[in-house]
């Protein structure tokens, strides 16, 4: 029988989600891992971040890329591919050598005091047809997530700042959102308060908003990024050759080929080649 992968790329040991975590997740759409990088990691995925948004051609080509040079970790921490592991994973295209769940795409965000993106969409995730990737399936003892985001905060969010928002449950909504419930001072929104470091993970299927930044002391910056089943892809587009070659062959799996099963050999896509790439 397949195993779902026990370290990650760098070897470390994954860290499966508890089942108070399980619980969390399928109630409310989204849970929060704090504190997960050290500080000295911090420094230099920050660093990183900035001079990708602002000064990339400083950076040599396997950098320039989101998840390009020390930012790389954050594709395969230990913590996050235990919940991937958990509620994305398709246990028949892993291996201790490849992860049953493949990158979608991501974006930096770096937003300053005043910046305002409120726009809640999702929502309803349960009832999705096959095929759309904003899906969420479940069946007692087992979910299935569909997309999901990763959102690496990089700065301390600290309540009121303007962290993403979340409306509860609304994954697994069978009515239409009303708009007394859409509004900005709707009492059904949630969001957290974390350290630096810390990452938020939840499905697409569930109804979310950014916000206005609050914070005049300290800017948001943070990564989303989003992973999906190894025969789907939602997003468009891929790091380039020379930042995946940068990467252990396990971490490379996650940007292998959007495809199951065919004839060829090894006729099931657990593997990661210059020939067998998203794009």
């Amino acid at each position: 029988m397949p195993l779902l992968p026990t370290t990650n790329a760098d070897g470390q040991e994954v860290i499966p989600m508890t089942e108070a975590q399980k619980y969390l997740f399928d109630l409310k759409g989204f849970i929060a891992l704090p504190g997960l990088l050290a500080e000295e990691e911090l420094q230099e995925i920050r660093a990183h971040q900035m001079k990708f948004l602002y000064e990339r051609e400083s950076l040599p080509a396997d950098e320039r890329d989101h998840h390009g040079g020390p930012s790389q970790i954050l594709l395969d921490h230990p913590a996050v591919v235990g919940v991937l592991n958990e509620i994305l994973s398709y246990q028949a295209l892993a291996t201790e050598q490849c992860y049953g769940f493949r990158y979608d795409h991501t974006y930096t965000s770096h937003r300053e005091s005043g910046h305002d993106n409120f726009s809640p969409h999702g929502g309803g995730g349960y009832f999705n047809f096959r095929g759309n990737s904003h899906i969420y399936q479940m069946q007692s003892g087992k979910i299935h997530s569909g997309l999901t985001r990763v959102v690496w905060e990089l700065n301390e969010v600290a309540e009121g700042d303007g962290g993403t928002l979340f409306l509860p449950g609304s994954h697994k909504a069978a009515f239409p959102r009303p708009q007394e419930w859409s509004e900005r001072d709707s009492p059904l929104w949630e969001s957290y308060a974390c350290p630096a470091g810390s990452a938020v993970i939840f499905t697409e299927a569930l109804c979310h908003s950014g916000t206005r930044w609050n914070n005049e002391q300290r800017d948001r910056l943070c990564l989303f990024t989003c992973y999906d089943t190894v025969n789907s892809k939602w997003g468009k587009g891929c790091p380039a050759p020379e930042v995946i070659a940068s990467f252990p062959e396990k971490r490379r799996t996650l940007f292998r080929g959007v495809w199951h099963g065919m004839s060829e050999v090894p006729g099931i896509n657990q593997y990661y080649e210059e020939s067998n790439k998203a794009v």
